[in-house]
């Protein structure tokens, strides 16, 4: 399971930045192409590099861990007919390493065809392309018994053009996109982004060039993406998404909108411009309303405001737990204030921004206290024009990160009961006023 999710990852990964929006090849954002993973030939000018290089940690388990690396990047296909587009073929080379301490390295050589097609008036090429996976293992002294994994990918295309021509001759011949998922049998890897303290120096050792590995599969710790593009350990694809929309930072919803404002003829072109971008825009065509809706947003996990002195306490929720009864509350189930969502004030019992107070310097301000605003070094140029004039506590307000605000009304602001009435307030902490007078 970790490995399937780990090849979903990797496809959005393999087609980021492949068609971006408005899907047309005459878009001036679609004329420069292949940002990511792009693995020249060796000798080719430019700024490209011809390798990429993983480092990770594994921790043995009892026999020699047997490493799998499957290296995935996109073959150029030139199309020749109109509109003239490069399109990307998938393609996969596979690597198997006994990690044994102090052996050699092991090299396995691969060499992808090239070939063309013709369609009609549609001709297609593709150049061949040849490379080589280097995997060498080192053991890290010390009483864990790690090993220091590197997986090194080399472009060994003999180029037939100029070594100095512009980049886009020299793409045909590259592996775009290029990433490697890694699996381990009889062993597990080591996270380099939260490593535990005690192989903090070891992650230290580890270089990566051009790529940087992650834990794929919450929990799990048997299979990593090494990608081009930076990720967090564990990544997932939303399932909200109904599909890949290949832009940059992607946003479902913005994009779906966005393609379906394009026009008839914006839509044709964008079809004949590449099948992935047809699929987009039948996609969106063709999306009923309640798939539209689900884009909109999620939320992942909830946290409970369950502080027993009044000030707001951040936790994870446990299940079907019920929220002792709090101060103010009117305890009428039993004793027990009910388990209500965080993001409803109006229903949460646990606070009450009428009546709560917090101390300030002075003594305690709530609703109805006038103090003395003191903008603190965060505030901006506006804020800062409000030093040492008074205002009227509106409201004593808990954040889901468990600070406090103060809602205040200034008392010389002519439209103070204007902004009282729809609930236009201005926010300073505790520390960032003086009480002046407390509330009647």
């Amino acid at each position: 399971m970790s490995l399937e999710l780990a090849r979903q990852v990797a496809d959005t990964v393999l087609f980021e930045g492949y068609v971006l929006y408005p899907y047309r090849a005459s878009a001036a954002k679609n004329q420069v192409r292949w940002q990511f993973g792009v693995l020249a030939p060796r000798g080719a000018a430019g700024s490209e590099p011809w390798f990429s290089r993983t480092e990770c940690l594994v921790e043995p388990d009892d026999t020699d861990p047997e490493l799998t690396v499957t290296v995935r990047f996109l073959q150029i296909q030139r199309r020749e007919g109109p509109p003239v587009w490069d399109e990307g073929v998938v393609q996969e080379v596979t690597a198997t390493a006994v990690l044994k301490p102090g052996a050699d390295e092991q090299t396995t050589g691969f060499a992808i065809p090239g070939g063309s097609e013709t369609e009609g008036d549609v001709v297609r090429r593709r150049s061949r392309l040849s490379g080589v996976i280097r995997i060498a293992t080192t053991p890290i002294e010390g009483p864990y018994g790690l090993l220091r994994v590197r997986i090194q990918v080399e472009n060994h295309t003999a180029a037939d053009h100029d070594p100095d021509a512009p980049r886009a001759e020299m793409l045909p011949f590259a592996l775009i996109s290029t990433h490697a998922l890694l699996s381990v049998r009889s062993g597990q890897f080591v996270s380099l982004l939260e490593p535990p303290e005690w192989a903090q120096d070891a992650v230290a050792s580890c270089r990566n060039e051009h790529t940087w590995p992650v834990l794929v599969g919450e929990g799990r710790r048997d299979v990593m993406l090494s990608s081009p593009i930076i990720l967090y350990d564990h990544p997932e694809i939303a399932p909200e998404s109904t599909g890949d929309f290949y832009d940059g930072t992607e946003i479902d919803e913005l994009l779906t909108l966005r393609t379906m404002t394009l026009t008839d003829e914006e839509k044709r072109e964008a079809r004949e411009t590449d099948p992935r971008a047809a699929a987009i825009v039948d996609r969106a065509d063709n999306m009923p309303g309640e798939v539209l809706e689900r884009l909109h947003g999620a939320v992942r996990y909830l946290r409970r405001v369950t502080g027993d002195d009044g000030v707001p306490e951040m936790r994870e929720p446990t299940g079907d737990e019920e929220v002792a009864e709090m101060p103010g509350s009117n305890g009428g189930n039993g004793g027990k204030a009910d388990p209500q969502p965080w993001w409803d004030p109006g229903a949460d019992r646990s606070v009450n921004p009428e009546t709560d107070s917090v101390p300030v310097p002075g003594g305690l301000a709530r609703r109805g206290s006038r103090v003395r605003l003191h903008p603190m070094g965060r505030a901006d140029a506006q804020d800062m024009f409000l030093q040492d004039r008074t205002a009227t506590v509106e409201a004593v307000l808990f954040d889901v990160d468990g600070s406090t605000h103060l809602a205040v009304t200034l008392d010389d602001d002519p439209a103070a009961e204007l902004n009282r009435s729809v609930g236009r307030f201005l926010y300073f902490a505790p520390g960032e006023v003086e009480l002046v007078e407390e509330a009647s």
